[in-house]
């Protein structure tokens, strides 16, 4: 059976897993395999290339560090070509590296060693975030007793109105997008432009006043700890 026909009978994700440690992608392939996840192993950057070239995958995790061309470099290669969702692997965690691997053009990063149940969670988020970002937007949401216009850029209660400040509509727009999801701090700094995570967790606290009844105790808007943030919505 081609990959095409299995992909039309299963319906499952196929998954790209590349990196040159033998052991770790045949672990990983099983892993994922288990789990319900078409796999396909490349051991370079070079391999992935090719196997992009005759498949389609709906994501790739890939290694960072590598001989020969970077998972990094790959990544910023496939920013250009593709908007299939990106996750990196390194044994480097620091916050640095983090911040390299997304301006590459990443879309999650995980730092080695990890548990493989925490790769299978960031797959599934990444993975709902994609079929998320392929329906229409949302134009409107609803925060309680409050209605959030996210074209427009204000909040309405009644005959109360309160307009949100750029920043903050970014945010917004960004976790309305993604439904209970969390969304890391990095990213949301990342994509909506924030000088820096902190400027990204004085928007959050402005947004919750705006909205919540009680933001010291946040019912939609919530931290969700060693992940960033999420919003729920009604």
């Amino acid at each position: 059976m081609t990959d095409a026909a299995l992909e039309s009978e299963t319906g499952a994700p196929h998954i790209l897993v590349v990196d040159d440690d033998t052991r770790l992608r045949k672990l990983l392939q099983k892993f994922l395999m288990e789990h319900g996840y078409r796999v396909t192993l490349a051991a370079s950057a070079v391999e992935a290339r090719a196997r992009m070239d005759g498949l389609a995958f709906d994501l790739t995790v890939l290694d960072v560090m590598m001989p020969g061309e970077s998972g990094l470099d790959l990544t910023q290669f496939l920013r250009g070509r593709t908007e299939m969702p990106v996750l990196l692997l390194s044994a480097r965690s620091e916050t640095t590296a983090r911040i390299a691997g997304l301006e590459a053009g990443a879309d999650d990063y995980l730092g080695k060693p990890f548990e493989p149940k925490e790769l299978l969670l960031r797959i599934q988020a990444l993975l709902r975030r994609t079929a998320a970002a392929a329906e229409p937007p949302l134009r409107t949401i609803r925060l309680g007793d409050w209605e959030a216009d996210l074209e427009r850029g204000d909040l309405r209660n009644g005959d109360m109105l309160i307009r949100l400040a750029p920043g903050e509509l970014s945010l917004l727009r960004l976790l309305a997008a993604n439904p209970g999801v969390p969304v890391s701090r990095t990213e949301l700094a990342g994509q909506t432009g924030a000088a820096q995570e902190r400027t990204v967790d004085v928007q959050i606290t402005r947004l919750r006043r705006k909205f919540e009844p009680d933001p010291r105790t946040p019912r939609h808007l919530q931290t969700v700890r060693g992940q960033g943030y999420v919003l729920w919505l009604d």
